[in-house]
């Protein structure tokens, strides 16, 4: 099996950081937006995932408070 995606290991944690934070909110939206256009248990499972993707954006923007704050000023 090849893998489409890879991730250069020597990529600093502030690209990684920021790379996950934009995919997350990426994928937030998009299920917002598919939410809009089902009904029932299928817009139920849409917005289910968008509250981890979500959760996925807080997490990823706490972490990069902790590890890449930006410079005050």
């Amino acid at each position: 099996m090849v893998d489409l995606y890879t991730v250069i290991p020597s990529l600093p944690t502030e690209t990684l950081l920021l790379n996950s934070y934009e995919t997350f909110s990426c994928v937030r939206t998009l299920l917002l937006n598919l939410s809009n256009d089902l009904t029932g248990e299928h817009r139920d499972v849409a917005l289910a995932i968008h509250q981890l993707s979500e959760l996925g954006v807080l997490l990823v923007g706490q972490l990069m408070d902790h590890e890449a704050p930006l410079a005050s000023g």
